[in-house]
């Protein structure tokens, strides 16, 4: 179950990969795929939307497919038979590449974009609200799968993992009233803001132009470094940043930093010649202490993909690595909102930034 507030998304899910989409499909509901084309002697893959997990009722079969030079089936199964295939004679994956999926759900149709650009459009054979399930097979490396409602963002549908994988956990904040440290003041009401997925196309931090399409992510070419992009609205409780991407492989360290104005509120800094993850926060050009204790050894390997999901509550930001909570880091300038730029530096390679 994912935590209140927050977006639904699912880090470095396995394959084969099945899931309940709780309250079904609904018009205007995006379902965004990322992952790598395995370089592999499979040649298909499918993302499918179906009732149930049999098999015998899929809403919309996507299946693009490494043979002929190359080729997309789009197809619809009722009761276990096949209808008619639309078949789009062009394949905009490559082995061994990154790729971004984006379905927007709409009354009439699914449009389908890859790597940014609209791909193909499949007019709804089936009621949509049937759909119930979303499962992924072949030749594929999944590093997330995300839902997002944009009719009514920021609220998310709940999506919650039957069989195979299980969403980012953080662990549930103690009962009580818990000591404020110095400065802090009370968090105000989440405000209503847009998340925003950057692209290497578009001005970082900019707002959708059209909030029914918004453009996507795109995974490749490499995002430019140091990265700069602003967070709409500042931070607030159930607000997250999700930064995805891989580690070089000479790598000395790279960093993760959200400012306000002229001062680091937060400073992540895995440093791999020192094996520490080193957290701090800088106000007026003077760093405070830092924080380095971890529960577990050091997640980030060079020349490995990782993932990263920072959420902010009223009084600490928690922090997970590719699905796992790692530690929380109490907040050191009390004014949330005006916590709103992050930069991002250092040797590795973007794939992937929401704020």
């Amino acid at each position: 179950m994912a935590f209140s507030g927050a977006p639904t998304t699912y880090l470095n899910p396995p394959v084969p990969f099945s899931g309940t989409i709780e309250g079904s499909l609904q018009d205007g509901l995006q379902i965004t795929v990322s992952g790598t084309i395995l370089n592999s002697s499979s040649t298909r893959f499918s993302v499918d939307f179906q009732t149930g997990f049999s098999g015998n009722d899929i809403a919309f079969h996507f299946n693009p497919r490494f043979e002929e030079g190359g080729y997309v089936v789009c197809n619809t199964k009722l009761n276990g038979s096949w209808g008619p295939e639309e078949r789009k004679r062009e394949l905009p994956f490559q082995k061994g590449m990154p790729f971004h999926l984006c379905f927007l759900v709409q009354s009439s149709d699914f449009k389908v974009m890859v790597n940014g650009n609209l791909f193909v459009q499949y007019f709804h054979r089936v009621p949509f609200h049937r759909v119930d399930t979303l499962c992924v097979n072949g030749s594929v490396q999944l590093s997330s799968i995300s839902f997002q409602n944009t009719r009514t963002v920021p609220v998310q549908p709940a999506f919650s993992m039957v069989q195979f994988s299980q969403p980012v956990r953080f662990p549930p904040r103690p009962k009580g009233r818990r000591p404020k440290p110095p400065g802090v003041r009370p968090a105000n009401p989440a405000p209503i803001t847009q998340t925003v997925i950057h692209t290497v196309q578009s001005v970082p931090g900019q707002m959708f132009s059209n909030p029914a399409i918004p453009p996507m992510m795109y995974p490749h070419p490499a995002y430019p470094m140091p990265f700069i992009a602003t967070i709409p609205g500042g931070l607030y409780p159930s607000k997250s940043i999700i930064l995805s991407g891989t580690v070089l492989p000479s790598a000395k360290g790279f960093h993760i930093n959200l400012c306000s104005g002229s001062h680091i509120a937060f400073h992540l800094n895995p440093r791999f010649d020192e094996n520490a993850v080193v957290r701090n926060t800088q106000i007026n050009n003077s760093w405070g202490s830092e924080e380095r204790s971890l529960p577990r050894k050091m997640p980030f390997t060079r020349g490995q993909s990782f993932s990263v999901w920072i959420l902010c509550e009223g009084h600490c930001l928690k922090v997970a690595v590719d699905g796992q909570h790692l530690f929380e880091y109490y907040h050191r300038l009390g004014n949330l909102p005006a916590i709103n730029r992050l930069e991002v530096g250092g040797d590795i390679q973007l794939t992937h930034v929401q704020t």
